[in-house]
């Protein structure tokens, strides 16, 4: 399709995949909580046609002048600049009590995001730190590296990049700060660099650090840990939840919601008695959907993508 958002690039990762486990249908309330090129968002819009709605949510401004032009023939989905952690309250502002269909997250940052120079998430490419999903936030990964005491930065880069030379490298960096600000990524990337000792392995030796400023600046895992919980009680018995993730912490989060829900137990190992709801969720991936080879040689980064869906079988009233 034709878009005049051009240095938009993007790839929708196991696109069929997370659309089919939601059984779309017409005249069924979706929501894809996380908008980005709008790939999931158009099959779904395909399948639930004449009457069905969907409702997407993205923070990122070029996501959303990309998805709005991509899918501007189809009149019956509404677009809202909110973070999926606000679904609650943005459809009680539009109306909607339950999600009667299904929701599809396709969690982390976007190819796109990654890749354009500017917005300061690779290591790769000289850029000013940033890597904030909204633009139009007032906090970046420069007030990470450049604000946050020892302590702090010693927990969220072990914490969220399970990173094993994590104090070398923020000692490094609390070194250079007392030169100066670290003002961009390259910067930063050479300190990191020159903090780990040379390894046999094939990934750079600043991913671990930046993947977890990323997370640390968007609140990515606090996100996914409150919505998840939040949906839940929004979505109408029947409705599937379909969630990508693409790295170990997002997937353990997920996975251990799911389990909890779906158990016929809940009980702490004390209890001598049972008290426990039914069990609110099906698990229909007993194991992750990973993506195909063939999707995998079209886009590698896809190889780390685990899909997992669940069905709601009942609901807990309060």
């Amino acid at each position: 399709m034709e878009n005049k958002y051009t240095d938009f690039k993007h790839y929708t990762v196991m696109a069929h995949e997370a659309v089919d486990t939601l059984n779309c249908r017409p005249g069924k309330i979706y929501v894809d909580a996380t908008l980005g090129g709008g790939g999931h968002s158009e099959l779904i819009l395909q399948k639930i046609q004449p009457d069905g709605r969907l409702i997407a949510f993205d923070i990122d401004n070029d996501a959303i002048s990309y998805a709005s032009e991509r899918l501007k023939d189809y009149k019956n989905l509404t677009i809202v600049k909110e973070s999926y952690s606000n679904i609650k309250n943005v459809l009680q502002k539009l109306g909607i009590k339950e999600i009667t269909g299904g929701i599809v997250f396709d969690l982390g940052a976007s190819y796109h995001q990654l890749t354009k120079q500017e917005r300061g998430f690779s290591f790769m490419k000289e850029a000013p730190l940033d890597m904030r999903f909204n633009q139009d936030s007032d906090f970046s990964a420069y007030d990470v590296i450049n604000g946050y005491s020892e302590e702090d930065l010693i927990h969220i880069i072990s914490e969220y990049g399970e990173e094993r030379f994590t104090k070398r490298i923020v000692k490094n960096i609390l070194n250079y700060r007392k030169l100066k600000n670290i003002e961009t990524t390259t910067e930063l990337a050479e300190i990191i660099k020159k903090s780990v000792p040379r390894t046999n392995e094939k990934i750079h030796p600043a991913t671990r650090t930046f993947q977890a400023i990323r997370i640390e600046v968007n609140q990515e895992l606090q996100n996914i840990k409150n919505t998840l919980n939040e949906v839940l009680t929004l979505l109408s018995v029947d409705g599937i939840i379909s969630i990508i993730s693409f790295h170990s912490l997002e997937d353990r989060l997920v996975k251990q919601c799911f389990k909890y829900y779906a158990a016929k137990c809940r009980c702490k190992p004390n209890e001598p008695i049972c008290h426990c709801k039914p069990p609110m969720l099906e698990i229909i991936t007993k194991k992750p959907i990973m993506a195909s080879e063939e999707e995998i040689c079209q886009n590698p980064p896809s190889r780390s993508a685990k899909l997992r869906v669940a069905r709601k079988i009942s609901s807990w009233e309060n």
